[in-house]
């Protein structure tokens, strides 16, 4: 590994440090304070009518992502040409598109009494719609802002795009709270939020024509062609989305259909708590994933199986190490954190925390897949994955309450399992047996000897700096 690639990854992994921080604070901070305003029934009714909106992240058919994997990969050849045909390409897809489903979704809208269909007792059906109407267009913005952020990582600077969208989360967060401890309501604190985010998608056009030379907002390099060749892995990358939806929304909507609001309430907790742990195997991802596509982009077969190895390895320790001290304070710190409204519950936590664990391998190696375009089976594995456990956890939560919620989040986690790592492991030519062994290897530089042998080296130069004076 080149001193290049490890410069990029230390700053990534800053970055992205920085991204999850901000991430996690969201999620902390918004329980104690929603609960301190609002009552327990009219959270767990935001919690649903927002969880809706996130279904419309497949909205570009994934070309945001497609089109920031293949114009990095074109930058690593040195083909800025192609890249900004394939940037302004999908720039015009993206913004029909995102139109489209507006106008389809508030159509919908429209006509559909979506309170009653979701169940919703303390929001009324009129806010009800324009919550999910305000926040659908948040989502919509955000396949531009990937679209954006791209330009950032095909030429490297990755870590200063992400650390942008986070600062753009995180104030957008800050708005969002002001409203409601301001004694605003759900539409309110919805309308707030998503015109904050609004602002930000501007400001980060702006950034990046300003930054990147070569990236244009025109049309004049934009071409059909290029969209043809990136439809089929676009597609696939619905799955993902939807996955991820089925995954958050869907079971939490389960859950309501099987328990009810106040049951939302404690498993959304309990599960936020658990994702810190995910949220930091995330980061490894992010961290890995560009790197990955550069090196497969410039057809460096040692430095991308490198890559997935060690993003593999840290992955895991990271889950563990994690895992373990919400093990250990978990059930204390969600008592405190939720002020008393959510009982802990140490079996919960552990079936959930076991989710990571599972989550921690595949999703990990499944990035050499993502960012080289060659997910479109993955895809699909994910999203039948992922509907079955939505079933599966409202037969359970039925069954065993929470605890067989929780327990059925685990068939997704397994399948993937089976699935992702012997398909990354052909990309990468490498070999299971290998790549086991190098999951419990670590260089020699770190060996106990060697870290020994390196201080000692650091301390002879100030030994002798300190007697020359007396010589």
């Amino acid at each position: 590994m080149d001193s290049g690639t490890k410069t990029r990854l230390a700053w990534s992994l800053l970055s992205n440090i920085v991204s999850r921080i901000s991430s996690t604070l969201i999620q902390l901070v918004q329980l104690p304070v929603f609960l301190h305003y609002w009552s327990v029934p009219l959270y767990g009714d935001w919690l649903i009518v927002t969880a809706i909106p996130t279904y419309l992240s497949f909205a570009s058919i994934g070309f945001g992502t497609v089109a920031g994997n293949e114009m990095t990969m074109l930058v690593a050849r040195g083909d800025r040409d192609s890249a900004l045909r394939v940037f302004q390409s999908c720039w015009w897809l993206i913004v029909l598109l995102c139109s489209a489903i507006i106008v389809v979704f508030s159509g919908a809208l429209y006509l559909l009494p979506a309170a009653s269909l979701l169940k919703i007792s303390q929001i009324p059906e009129t806010d009800t719609k324009w919550i999910i109407f305000y926040l659908g267009v948040s989502v919509l913005l955000g396949q531009i802002e990937q679209l954006v952020a791209s330009a950032y990582r095909s030429i490297g600077r990755y870590p200063y795009g992400s650390f942008v969208k986070s600062m753009m989360s995180l104030t957008a967060f800050a708005f969002t709270l002001g409203s409601v401890a301001t004694g605003h309501g759900a539409r309110v604190t919805a309308l707030v939020y998503a015109s904050a985010n609004v602002a930000g998608t501007i400001f980060f056009c702006m950034l990046v024509k300003r930054d990147i030379s070569w990236i244009e907002f025109g049309w004049d390099h934009a071409s059909l062609a290029e969209v043809r060749a990136l439809v089929r892995p676009a597609i696939a990358f619905m799955g993902f989305p939807i996955g991820n939806s089925l995954n958050l929304a869907g079971a939490q909507l389960a859950v309501n259909y099987a328990l009810g609001p106040t049951s939302v309430v404690i498993f959304s907790a309990a599960r936020t708590l658990s994702r810190g742990a995910l949220q930091m195997v995330q980061l490894v991802n992010n961290t890995f994933e560009p790197e990955m596509c550069i090196a497969f982009g410039a057809k460096k077969v040692d430095l991308t199986r490198t890559l997935h190895r060690r993003a593999c390895q840290l992955a895991l320790i990271v889950a563990i190490v994690i895992v373990a001290a919400i093990m250990t304070v978990g059930p204390w710190f969600l008592t405190h954190w939720s002020r008393g409204h959510v009982p802990p519950s140490r079996g919960l936590l552990t079936i959930l925390l076991l989710v990571v664990i599972l989550f921690a391998l595949w999703s990990t190696s499944s990035t050499l897949m993502t960012s080289t375009n060659q997910h479109q089976k993955m895809a699909a594995v994910y999203l039948g994955a992922t509907g079955l456990s939505c079933v599966v956890c409202y037969l359970l939560a039925h069954w065993r309450g929470l605890y067989g919620a929780a327990a059925a989040l685990l068939v997704s986690e397994l399948a993937m399992n089976l699935y992702v790592l012997p398909a990354s492991l052909r990309i990468a030519h490498d070999t299971f047996p290998a790549f086991m062994a190098s999951l419990v290897h670590y260089p020699p530089s770190l060996k106990p000897a060697a870290l020994l042998a390196h201080l000692r080296r650091r301390k002879l130069p100030l030994a002798a700096d300190v007697e020359d004076p007396v010589a």
